[in-house]
């Protein structure tokens, strides 16, 4: 779907855009469930929890009534199996989310060769996720190359994603492609290792605190976040503002990724994922034993530099 197609898209006709939400379900699940999955509008869960799936369908509609920039999303409660997709299969520009896939590739490469991350590709790492350093991600996409991150993106069924080599935040992405991500980091599987994923999810909870706006809005403080957000400004589609978490910790196990573009200001993309990340907080921790206060909020950075230096002339979506 062309950028400016998508850009027409009305919020009306974005809401009704629901098919697939099934499919996430099954993914994000590792399988279809045993359990009769019923579908609640955007959402879909165990006959159990259809209430869950209602109120978090509707509450999502009502957080993103009235914005103005295009917008996509996944939810996956693992413990309960409620999953809600808006939009999942959009591309958008990746901007710094990609960075998680970068470092993913890196750990996929050593584990195959069996030797370790080296002290320089740690410190690269570490400055990648925690502070969205681009000279680091430069770095190691360049250390990685395309085959081997095409090569993660094969084993870990992130069909949708598409490579950009000439430049990393052009990379495009969807919804649906950074919930299987965060699956992969999140659930054992034969991509990713154990210490492999700990090790990323360790740095995704290391982020500086003036980068944990977005999806952690609204999370209780008891629970374990790991986040990494995405924001670039381009002359066609205003900001991409991004922002994927998972959340874990006192019984709870979810994840979610908000994409957002055709931002006026990175302000307005973060507002527009926070409203979404604190109604998804409150429903999925209403009734169960508290985790502690909500996180208190991270003002997106009043003067935003841009997450990468793009090409002068730079594609177009697709």
């Amino acid at each position: 779907m062309g950028m400016r197609t998508r850009l027409a898209i009305s919020a009306t006709v974005t809401l009704a855009m629901t098919a697939g939400v099934g499919a996430a379900t099954a993914m994000a699940a590792g399988g279809p469930s045993a359990a009769p999955m019923v579908r609640e509008g955007i959402c879909t869960a165990p006959a159990k929890y259809s209430a869950l799936a209602a109120r978090l369908s509707r509450d999502i509609k009502a957080a993103l009534a009235g914005r103005n920039d295009y917008y996509a999303l996944t939810v996956f409660d693992r413990t309960r199996e409620v999953a809600c997709a808006l939009s999942e299969n959009a591309r958008f520009h990746s901007a710094s989310v990609v960075k998680v896939t970068i470092l993913a590739a890196l750990l996929r490469w050593h584990q195959e060769t069996g030797k370790p991350l080296t002290a320089t590709e740690k410190y690269l790492a570490t400055l990648m996720i925690t502070q969205s350093d681009n000279d680091a991600a430069t770095a190691l996409w360049n250390e990685v190359g395309q085959a081997r991150l095409q090569h993660f993106l094969d084993l870990a069924h992130m069909s949708e994603t598409v490579l950009n080599p000439d430049a990393w935040g052009l990379t495009e992405i969807t919804a649906h492609d950074e919930l299987t991500l965060l699956r992969t980091l999140t659930f054992a599987n034969p991509v990713l290792s154990n210490y492999s994923r700990d090790y990323e999810l360790g740095l995704m909870a290391q982020v500086i605190p003036s980068q944990r706006w977005g999806t952690p809005a609204g999370a209780p403080a008891g629970l374990t976040v790991h986040v990494k957000n995405g924001w670039l400004p381009e002359t066609v589609g205003g900001w991409k503002i991004h922002s994927i978490g998972s959340f874990s910790g006192h019984g709870r196990d979810y994840m979610m990724a908000v994409l957002t573009e055709n931002n006026p200001t990175m302000a307005y993309g973060v507002d527009t994922i926070e409203d979404v990340a604190k109604v998804v907080h409150r429903d999925l921790n209403a009734g169960l034993p508290s985790a502690g206060a909500p996180l208190p909020a991270i003002p997106a950075p009043a003067h935003p530099s841009p997450d990468e230096v793009l090409p002068a002339s730079p594609p177009a979506s697709r």
